[in-house]
């Protein structure tokens, strides 16, 4: 494998993060940018700069989290909702405004009323859950991935405001992390310049001077964004190569073999989080991935290769809106498509990473079928990987016998009887008798396949 840097794997999952939270491809990358040219103007010293540099990229390592709880309680499109209420400035008009235009738009009127009046009635409680679930599972995330605790900090304090108005905890002027202050500026700073360019992120940064941000990072950055090539830079189509080389080289961590289980394991989470239907997904679909590869004598280098894979074969779900990947009625073509692109998104996020080139591939095709009618590129079974063909087989085991929004668990037996239906025109029948083989093998460990009931 070619050599892997921290900061490119960052950078590459970093685009799965822009997708939950419905943002423009490379708004943490951006972020990156913008914070760490603040934090240089104010003297960050290197270890410092190297926190900075990872808060940033990964401020929104819990944001999968409260996803599904946002389009049970306004019935909407979460990606939708986050997005727009990122353009909100927190005062009592906007935030009624964007209730009014935000919730039940997916129901009928009396369910709308009713979500409506339950928000006014419990918005103060309903806004902490969400933050609190949030910050907090991202700073566990962060401590998961090996981070230090200023970048937990950094994480959890994200939407807490200079004045003490944010949330979760309340905090004040200096008692937020300067990493969290950093991040929550940078992040409104992109919102608005995507949004609508230059001059409107300066003047909304100034009006919430003192409110929302720290005056002396708002007058840091206000100078900075005067200087030629600023904004020049956030357009650049290479900004991400530019955001690789902005991390201390003197601070650089080692890349072995067992931190890449654990940062795949990691994100596997992430998406799991998304759904209360697809919890866990991921670790089974490795699970009974890699034991179908002992079945075909796959070497121990490559099973470990294929057992990431699995783990990230759904990071593409994080690009899809909850009200689709959990509504329980049959999905119209629209919807259909959206939950199509998952297998595209995962194939574009992984690719980005070069020593991952191959496995974008292997995990971005596992929706393919062997007689062409798949997705997303109808393969047919000649280009179909084996190590595709077991990641496919391991996913349909467990989608079939897991919960679903539409149904329960389907009991094992029935599972297989059903997935045999499907061999040769769906299923490779090499993986799906290695699959039987796995669940009728007796010494089997329990704790090591977690079998669904």
């Amino acid at each position: 494998m070619k050599e892997l840097k921290l900061a490119e794997l960052m950078n590459a999952l970093s685009h799965a993060l822009d997708m939950t939270e419905g943002q423009p491809e490379g708004h943490c990358v951006r972020c990156a940018w913008i914070g760490m040219s603040v934090g240089r103007a104010i003297g960050l010293a290197a270890p410092q700069q190297w926190e900075l540099y990872y808060t940033l990229l990964l401020k929104d390592l819990g944001c999968s989290s409260n996803a599904a709880r946002i389009c049970e309680l306004y019935l909407t499109d979460d990606l939708q909702f986050k997005r727009d209420f990122k353009l909100v400035d927190g005062s009592l008009p906007h935030v009624l405004r964007f209730v009014l235009d935000h919730t039940g738009l997916r129901s009928g009127l009396a369910e709308r009323f009713r979500a409506t009046l339950h928000i006014f009635r419990n918005g103060r409680d309903i806004a902490q859950e969400l933050i609190q679930t949030r910050c907090q599972r991202g700073a566990d995330i962060a401590r998961q991935l090996r981070f230090p605790e200023g970048v937990a900090r950094g994480i959890h304090g994200l939407d807490e405001h200079w004045d003490g108005s944010g949330k979760p905890e309340g905090l004040m002027g200096e008692q937020i992390p300067l990493y969290a202050r950093l991040a929550l500026l940078s992040q409104v700073v992109d919102v608005f310049f995507t949004a609508s360019g230059p001059a409107e992120a300066r003047d909304e940064v100034s009006r919430r001077r003192g409110g929302w941000f720290d005056p002396e990072l708002v007058d840091a950055f206000l100078t900075l964004s005067e200087q030629d090539g600023f904004w020049q830079t956030l357009r650049d189509p290479g900004l991400g190569s530019r955001v690789l080389a902005l991390e201390p080289a003197q601070c650089c961590v080692p890349l072995d073999e067992d931190y890449l289980d654990e940062i795949a394991a990691a994100f596997g989470q992430i998406v799991d989080a998304k759904s209360p239907y697809t919890a866990g997904h991921s670790a089974r679909v490795a699970l009974y991935a890699d034991h179908i590869a002992t079945e075909f004598d796959i070497p121990p280098e490559r099973r470990r290769w294929l057992y990431r894979g699995a783990l990230l074969h759904d990071v593409g779900k994080l690009g899809v809106s909850n009200a689709i990947l959990d509504k329980a009625g049959k999905l119209d073509a629209a919807e259909w498509e959206a939950v199509q692109m998952h297998a595209t998104y995962t194939e574009r996020i992984l690719g980005r990473i070069s020593a991952f080139s191959e496995l974008a591939r292997v995990s971005g095709a596992h929706h393919e079928r062997l007689d062409g009618t798949g997705y997303p590129h109808r393969l047919t079974a000649e280009h179909i990987a084996l190590e595709t063909r077991i990641i496919t087989t391991a996913d349909i085991f467990d989608a079939i016998s897991a919960d679903r929004p539409y149904r329960g668990a389907v009991p094992v037996p029935q599972t297989l009887q059903i997935m045999s239906k499907t061999v040769g025109s769906a299923l490779d029948s090499r993986c799906f008798e290695a699959l039987c083989k796995v669940v009728d093998r007796n010494d089997a460990p329990q704790q090591d396949l977690p079998l669904a009931a």
